[in-house]
């Protein structure tokens, strides 16, 4: 690792810590329920939202209507 990569790290590592501090202050005089949302939401962040059902819901319709079809004749 170069010195400019180290230098980086040390600087950004720095840059957050000041307002991760202020957060937790601030978080400390909030209630218990909401200091453990806050603390749990980084958690929860970490979990991919899953993707719409579109295709489901296209296939279930096109059955439909094909019942729909066959019903009517």
């Amino acid at each position: 690792m170069s010195w400019q990569a180290a230098a980086l790290t040390v600087m950004i590592i720095g840059i957050l810590a000041f307002p991760s501090y202020k957060a937790v202050l601030w978080a400390k005089k909030m209630s218990k329920g909401a200091f453990f949302f806050m603390a749990i939401m980084p958690l929860i962040a970490l979990f991919p939202i899953p993707p719409p059902q579109f295709k489901n819901l296209e296939k279930a319709k096109q059955t439909q209507r094909k019942k729909q079809k066959q019903d009517e004749k």
